[in-house]
């Protein structure tokens, strides 16, 4: 008997969001963004934990109004394990792409300060306010926890090691005819700066074998040059 053979070719993406790849490609543009390296200057090394880097809750809070513009802090659980408390969160926020309300859930524990040289299995041992401190830093947490989930921006791989660097999906970059999407279109006839322009140019390499896109960054160059654009 004959074994036939059959050979299935996968999608791309572009063709899961045929009727929406302009949607598609702004998701695409902000994931590309949301996993950038952090500011380097906002990184801190945590006081008590030898090599432990991450993002203070100012500059979390901060990409989200820059980022989101829209966002809340819903806290959907609490309570205590052994001698600490938890908190869980959900980070609720406008996705930009789609107009949407969407969420991240998160949680954060943080242990209960004890007088010093005492057990913490103790209850008695407690110091007072200790609990009026905990659940805030946890919740903290929690919220960094949460937002671990954007991407790189936001930390979550500060301390990984071997991670990989995201890439926008060529795919995306064109229509099944060859178009360009008119995000792509708007953002080229709106540079008004030939160093603008070039830079541009170089970070969109995975459009460069788009003759839709070259034409679209000549035509740019030729306007700058000629004072027109």
């Amino acid at each position: 008997m004959t074994q036939l053979a059959t050979t299935h070719t996968l999608p791309k993406v572009a063709d899961l969001f045929a009727e929406n790849i302009e949607q598609a490609f702004k998701q695409e543009e902000l994931n590309l963004l949301l996993n950038q390296e952090p500011n380097a200057k906002w990184v801190k090394e945590h006081p008590f934990i030898k090599g432990y880097r991450y993002l203070p809750i100012d500059k979390i809070e901060f990409m989200l109004r820059k980022i989101f513009k829209v966002f809340r802090i819903e806290i959907t659980g609490q309570g205590t394990a052994f001698n600490g408390v938890w908190v869980t969160v959900r980070v609720h926020y406008l996705n930009p792409t789609t107009g949407e309300m969407s969420f991240h859930d998160g949680i954060g524990a943080m242990q209960l300060q004890t007088a010093k040289g005492t057990s913490p299995a103790d209850l008695i041992n407690i110091n007072n306010g200790a609990l009026s401190m905990a659940f805030p830093a946890a919740k903290t947490v929690a919220i960094k926890d949460a937002c671990d989930h954007f991407g790189k921006l936001f930390g979550c791989d500060l301390n990984r090691k071997d991670t990989l660097n995201f890439t926008f999906d060529a795919s995306l970059s064109v229509t099944k005819t060859g178009e360009l999407p008119q995000s792509i279109i708007d953002d080229v006839e709106r540079i008004t700066d030939a160093q603008f322009l070039s830079e541009y140019w170089e970070n969109s390499k995975e459009l460069h074998k788009s003759q839709e896109f070259i034409k679209l960054v000549t035509k740019q160059q030729n306007k700058i040059k000629n004072g027109t654009a």
